[in-house]
């Protein structure tokens, strides 16, 4: 007879609504991760902003609407706050998470104290950039578990503290695939090219809009194989690998943004190690 009161006692235990794959997913609330808010199950999509950035907001498993929030990596730990329709929203709270150090020796003393004429071309190069990771457009993504872009092992985490020739430089924004130069690079989900570049640091190019502020930027590139405004399905091949830019070898660098923040591209294809 205790088995009754006991197995009552495990139910009222259980959350009323068990988290969602999505939740389960991406749900990594740490500075450069992703936090998922739970927003209610009302009838239209409530309106989020993060630091004053739009949010992506889907309605998963059609039963409630989850906030998907990008956290950059200056993002402390602690209590955190969304806005949801112009209002306080509910707080979250984010998590500490320690990033190792990279040290990279370049031949090419430009790439680590470029010119001054240099110095001017990547401005322009990283307003340009900038612009196209605050683009918002209304899309729904096709998919948040992403493929993989490229064939290959992962050969530097997202985080990393980088030194160039001893010097330190701003943090490590993507992941890095080791792959040979030529190996096509693949859409990981579906979306429009919207900037397609040959960049002093980045090399060729390109970036794509999975849309809601989910952006995918690819870099690096021996050969770019798609066009400004270029819709691409799900695995359409985007270029192929090399070593432009700044680059010691062949590779690709995948970097991943959420509402104008570069987060780890690891929680989206269930890589992700805290």
């Amino acid at each position: 007879m205790r088995l009754i009161p006991l197995l009552l006692a495990a139910c009222l235990a259980l959350p009323v609504q068990a988290e969602g794959f999505i939740t389960r997913l991406l749900n990594k609330p740490v500075p450069g991760g992703v936090a998922v808010i739970d927003l209610g199950t009302g009838a239209a999509a409530p309106s989020v902003r993060f630091q004053d950035k739009p949010v992506l907001v889907i309605h998963e498993d059609g039963q409630r609407w989850i906030a998907i929030v990008g956290l950059p990596l200056t993002t402390q730990a602690g209590p955190q706050q969304v806005e949801v329709d112009g209002r306080p929203g509910p707080g979250f709270q984010v998590g500490s998470r320690d990033y190792a150090e990279q040290r990279i020796t370049l031949k090419n003393k430009e790439q680590v104290n470029p010119s001054p004429a240099n110095l001017k071309r990547i401005e322009r190069e990283l307003a340009e950039q900038t612009r196209a990771y605050r683009q918002f457009s209304p899309r729904q993504p096709s998919n948040l578990l992403f493929d993989k872009p490229v064939e290959g092992p992962l050969s530097s985490p997202f985080g990393l503290r980088r030194f160039f020739n001893g010097e330190e430089r701003n943090p490590h924004s993507g992941l890095d695939f080791a792959a040979k130069q030529g190996t096509p690079v693949k859409a990981p989900a579906a979306g429009r090219v919207i900037l397609i570049g040959d960049y002093f640091f980045n090399g060729k190019t390109v970036f794509l809009d999975h849309g809601q502020g989910l952006i995918s930027m690819f870099c690096h590139l021996s050969q770019i194989d798609v066009k400004l405004g270029e819709e691409l399905p799900r695995g359409g091949v985007l270029g192929q690998v090399g070593a432009s830019g700044r680059a010691t070898g062949p590779h690709l660098h995948w970097n991943l943004s959420l509402n104008d923040a570069r987060i780890d591209p690891a929680i989206f294809i269930g890589a992700f190690k805290p």
